[in-house]
């Protein structure tokens, strides 16, 4: 019997199908309400309007949770996976919200956003990535690794050029750390720089250190979901 409606409700049938282009559909009707009523001056009837659509949002929503839980095999472990998570938050704040103040519901209301993962379960490209990330897992890792030996390097280099010049800047290896990830992401916020001559130009060097770091996993992984993409071709 669940397996039946399962398959019928999210499975391979037409209306399995129907079902999840209206699910998509809905979260983008739900940001654009969630955004829409952020806008000033609205009208008495408009936000009355905007309520219903979120009422209506709600009530879809929360009965697709409903019917993946009743319909799971393993319902307690559909509530702690990971879709069964991101189904759950996407309800959630609009049942907290109701018993909170309105300063509170304003910070509840930012949880809306979290609506959007929704779309990962319906996106067979997120298997293709998660594939991809897989196929290059040891590389990714042995580069993170190389990469936290480069910011400490940098952070013992700038910390050794700039400490005597800006000591409250530059007042321990950990303090130049924020320099340090913020230079080698290529970011530059521009609170922490170096004044003195070596330390402007170790700076140099990490910035163009910093633009390999930024490409060289991107290739990686650019170049595996390519190869995941032509495998699903073939």
């Amino acid at each position: 019997m669940r397996y039946k409606l399962n398959n019928f409700l999210f499975g391979n049938s037409n209306f399995a199908s129907f079902f999840e282009k209206s699910i998509q559909v809905l979260i983008l009707i739900s940001i654009l309400n969630f955004s829409v009523q952020t806008l000033p001056n609205l009208s008495v009837r408009l936000i009355e309007v905007l309520n219903i659509v979120e009422l209506f949002s709600i009530l879809i929503f929360s009965l697709e949770y409903l019917l993946r839980l009743f319909t799971s095999p393993k319902p307690f472990r559909f509530i702690f996976s990971f879709f069964g998570l991101i189904d759950l938050i996407a309800i959630l704040p609009f049942y907290i919200s109701m018993g909170m103040d309105l300063k509170s519901l304003r910070a509840v209301r930012l949880f809306r956003l979290l609506r959007l993962l929704k779309f990962l379960r319906y996106q067979d490209t997120l298997a293709k990535l998660k594939q991809s990330f897989d196929d290059v897992k040891r590389e990714l890792f042995l580069f993170s690794f190389a990469t936290l030996l480069l910011i400490y390097f940098s952070s013992v280099g700038i910390y050794f050029f700039e400490n005597e010049a800006q000591p409250e800047a530059f007042s321990s290896i950990f303090a130049a750390m924020w320099w340090s990830v913020a230079t080698l992401t290529t970011v530059g916020y521009g609170d922490i720089y170096p004044i003195t001559a070596g330390g402007k130009i170790f700076s140099t060097f990490i910035v163009f250190i910093g633009l390999g770091l930024v490409a060289i996993p991107t290739g990686i992984v650019a170049s595996s979901l390519t190869k995941a993409l032509m495998k699903s071709k073939d």
